[in-house]
C-alpha cells in the first residue's frame, strides 16, 4: 500500500531523532569496515574458523553499538533541548548538515589513525594514546613528519563528501519531517531521544571491559574491541589502584614476602617494620669511583643486534661493544614506553599499573640512583635531545638527584639536525662529551645519563652517515642510532677521562609491543652492555634478569656499600635469583622458572608455561592449576611496590 504522507513512516518512528539513528548506522558501517581491514591485516595472527570470526564480529558489533551511542550523546542532547521554532529554522538545517559532515570526516580520521596505531603497536587505541594526547606538539609533529598528511586529509575530505552527498536527501527529509509535527509524534520522538541517552548510561554502569575474555588470543581480543570505546576506557583507567583492581594477599604478608625475596646481596634491613625494605648493602673491598655514563637507547630491541642472531648488519658498533664488554643476553624491559625504562633503571622498581611513576604528581625525593651517586661525591646529569617537559622528564629527574641538559640548553651552533622529537643522537652525544670535559676539569667524578631519540618514527637523521636514506623506516633509525654510538665512543676515546669511565648501554624498551600473547616475551627482550676496556673483562651473562637489576649490578661491580630500597639485585652475585618483571599499563607479569604469571585489572591471574622462546617469537601454554609459590611471589612484588609507593616508603629518609 502506498504511503501518501512521505513523513508518516519517519514520524511514526522517532521524528527528529531519526537523524542520530541514521548517523549511528553510518558509524557502525565505518567500524565494521575498519574491523574487516584490521582482520585482513592480522590474518596470519588469528584463528580463521567460522566460529571464531563470528565471535570477533559479533562482539565487535556490540562494542560498536555501545561506542556509537556514546558518540551520539551531544547530538541527542541538542535535539532534546532545541525548541521547535529553532529546529524549523533555515540555519538549523545548515548547522545539522555541517555537524553531520564534520562527524563523518571525524570518523574517517579516527579510522586512519587506528590503522596507523595498529601498524605501530598491534592494538586498538589504548592508554598510550591518552598519554600522547598530552603532548600534542611532539605527537602531531611526528605524524606530520612521518605520513603524507595533506594527501590523507584531502582523500578523506573527498570520501566524506561522497558519503554526505549520498546521505543528504535522507537528512533533509528527516529535517523537513521534524517540522510542525503532531504533538503525539513529538512526544514519541522525545521518548526515543531519552532512550538514546539512557542506553549509554546503562552500558556505562553494567558493561565492563571483560566481554572479549572468552576469545583465546590477544589479536582476536583486540579485533573485537572498538578503538573509541577503548580510548575512553583508557581515560578512566589513567590511574589504577593496585589493591582495588588486582589480586592481593594480606598487606603484612605481602611486605614480609617481599623482604624475604630482597634479603640477599649481603643486605641487612635497617628497620623492623615489615613494610620498610630499606637495607644496607655491604660489599667487601675498596670502592671504585670511575665516571659512569649510562646511555638509554630508544627502541633498541635485542633482535636488531648480530649478537642475538640478526644478519642485516644494523648494529656493528653495538656488536663490537658487546664482544669487548659485558653483555647481558637475557635481560627484559619492564614496559613498552620510555618512561617505564627510565622508571626501572633510575628507581629500580617494578612496573606499577596505570601511568608510570615518572609522570605522576608528587614523585620527588624518591630512592633513585641519582641520589646514591651524589652521596658518593658525583655530579649527576640527565641529558636529553628533546624538550624535557615531554613525559615530565625534567621535573622527575631534577627532583630525584640530577641536573638537566635538554634541547633548550643547546645553542644553535650545537644543533646540526633536529626533528620533532629533538636533536639527532650525534648532537646530544657531542654535548655530553663537552659536559663531561667540564666536569672532569672540576676534579669530580660524574654520572651522565643520556637518553637518545633518533631511533623513532619518522626515522630522520643527517644524510651521508649510513647507507640507508633518512625517513626510509625503522632499519635506518636503528643503523643511524648505532652509528652515533660508535662516533660517541670514538670521540670519548680522545678524552683523558675515557680510561676511567664505565659505559652502560641499555634499551628503554623494544621497537614493537605487539604479539599473540597478553605479554609477548620477545617484545620485552632488550640488550644491556657494560663496557670499560682494560677493566671490564669481556663476557656474556645468560642469566635471566630484569631492567631493574641493572643499576644494582653496576654498584656491585664498583664494590659500593650503600643504603638501598631497590627492588633490583646484583645479577653477578652467586645468590641472585633469575626472574624478570614486565608489564603494560594494565597487565603485570612475573617471569620465573620457565613460567609467566600475569595479573590483570579484573583481579584475575593466569599462568603460562614457556613452550618456545626465540628472539622473534614466543609460544606459551596456559597452566591450570597455577603454581602457588609463583603466584604469591608475583603478588608480593607488585602489591609490595604499590604499598611502599602509596605509603611514601619509597622516598629517601
Amino acid at each position: 500500500m502506498r504511503i501518501q504522507n512521505p513523513c508518516a513512516a519517519t514520524n511514526s518512528v522517532a521524528g527528529r531523532f531519526m537523524l542520530p539513528l541514521n548517523f549511528l548506522g553510518i558509524y557502525i558501517l565505518y567500524a565494521l569496515a575498519l574491523r574487516l581491514a584490521l582482520t585482513c591485516r592480522s590474518w596470519e595472527q588469528i584463528t580463521h574458523s567460522p566460529l571464531r570470526l563470528t565471535e570477533i564480529f559479533g562482539l565487535g558489533f556490540f562494542y560498536d553499538l555501545m561506542s556509537g551511542l556514546y558518540v551520539l550523546i551531544p547530538f541527542t542532547l541538542y535535539l532534546l533541548i532545541v525548541p521547535q521554532r529553532v529546529f524549523d529554522s533555515r540555519w538549523n538545517r545548515w548547522l545539522v548538515g555541517l555537524l553531520l559532515f564534520a562527524a563523518i570526516y571525524g570518523l574517517g580520521l579516527a579510522s586512519v589513525a587506528e590503522w596507523l596505531f595498529w601498524d605501530e603497536f598491534g592494538t586498538r587505541f589504548n592508554f598510550i594514546v591518552v598519554d600522547y594526547l598530552v603532548y600534542t606538539h611532539e605527537v602531531f609533529g611526528n605524524i606530520r613528519e612521518s605520513y603524507p598528511l595533506t594527501l590523507l586529509c584531502s582523500g578523506l575530505f573527498m570520501l566524506t563528501g561522497g558519503v554526505y552527498f549520498a546521505a543528504r536527501n535522507r537528512l533533509h527529509r528527516h529535517l523537513d519531517c521534524g517540522k510542525r509535527t503532531e504533538e503525539r509524534v513529538v512526544r514519541r520522538g522525545f521518548r526515543v531521544g531519552a532512550a538514546l541517552l539512557l542506553l549509554p548510561v546503562f552500558f556505562f554502569f553494567l558493561v565492563g571491559n571483560g566481554i572479549t575474555d572468552s576469545l583465546p588470543g590477544r589479536y582476536e581480543k583486540e579485533l573485537a574491541e572498538n578503538g573509541l570505546y577503548q580510548l575512553f576506557s583508557a581515560f578512566r583507567a589513567n590511574s589504577l589502584d593496585y589493591e582495588t583492581f588486582y589480586q592481593t594477599i594480606d598487606p603484612a604478608m605481602a611486605t614480609t614476602g617481599l623482604r624475604f625475596m630482597l634479603d640477599h646481596d649481603n643486605g641487612h634491613f635497617l628497620h623492623r617494620q615489615p613494610m620498610d625494605t630499606e637495607r644496607l648493602i655491604a660489599t667487601p673491598g675498596p670502592e671504585a669511583k670511575p665516571n659512569v655514563v649510562l646511555v638509554m637507547m630508544e627502541s633498541m630491541s635485542a633482535e636488531f643486534m648480530a649478537a642475538f642472531g640478526n644478519r642485516d648488519g644494523l648494529t656493528p658498533n653495538l656488536d663490537h661493544l658487546a664482544a669487548n664488554g659485558l653483555l647481558f643476553a637475557n635481560l627484559y624491559a619492564t614496559g613498552t614506553r620510555t618512561v617505564r625504562g627510565m622508571e626501572a633503571v633510575t628507581l629500580s622498581i617494578p612496573p606499577t599499573p596505570g601511568r608510570s611513576i615518572v609522570k605522576r604528581p608528587d614523585n620527588d625525593n624518591l630512592f633513585s640512583m641519582g641520589f646514591i651517586f651524589r652521596e658518593k661525591g658525583y655530579a649527576a646529569t640527565f641529558l636529553y635531545g628533546g624538550y624535557g617537559y615531554f613525559d615530565n622528564m625534567n621535573s622527575f629527574f631534577s627532583n630525584n638527584g640530577f641536573d638537566i641538559v635538554d634541547r633548550s640548553a643547546l645553542t644553535l651552533d650545537e644543533i646540526s639536525f633536529a626533528n620533532i622529537w629533538g636533536v639527532c643522537d650525534e648532537d646530544i652525544f657531542h654535548r655530553a662529551v663537552r659536559q663531561f670535559d667540564q666536569q672532569a676539569r672540576m676534579g669530580k667524578p660524574f654520572l651522565g645519563y643520556i637518553m637518545t631519540t633518533s631511533n623513532h618514527r619518522p626515522y630522520t637523521y643527517p644524510t651521508g652517515r649510513i647507507d640507508i636514506p633518512p625517513g626510509a623506516g625503522r632499519a635506518g633509525g636503528v643503523k643511524y642510532a648505532d652509528y652515533a654510538i660508535g662516533a660517541f665512543i670514538a670521540e670519548a676515546q680522545n678524552r683523558p677521562w675515557f680510561k676511567n669511565t664505565l659505559f652502560v648501554f641499555v634499551a628503554d624498551h623494544c621497537a614493537a609491543s605487539a604479539g599473540r600473547e597478553e605479554l609477548p616475551l620477545h617484545r620485552y627482550h632488550i640488550p644491556a652492555i657494560i663496557y670499560q676496556p682494560g677493566v671490564v673483562q669481556p663476557a656474556q651473562i645468560d642469566t635471566l634478569a630484569s631492567q631493574i637489576d641493572l643499576v644494582p649490578t653496576v654498584l656491585g661491580m664498583l664494590r659500593w656499600s650503600y643504603r638501598s630500597k631497590f627492588f633490583g639485585r646484583d645479577i653477578m652475585r652467586a645468590d641472585f635469583t633469575p626472574r624478570a618483571l614486565l608489564g603494560n599499563y594494565q597487565k603485570l607479569g612475573y617471569l620465573k622458572d620457565g613460567r609467566l604469571t600475569i595479573l590483570n585489572e579484573r583481579k584475575q591471574l593466569h599462568q603460562y608455561r614457556i613452550v618456545h622462546a626465540a628472539i622473534n617469537d614466543t609460544v606459551v601454554e596456559e597452566e591450570n592449576p597455577v603454581d602457588e609459590k609463583l603466584r604469591r611471589e608475583a603478588i608480593c612484588y607488585y602489591e609490595g611496590a604499590s604499598l611502599l609507593y602509596k605509603n611514601n616508603l619509597y622516598r629517601r629518609q
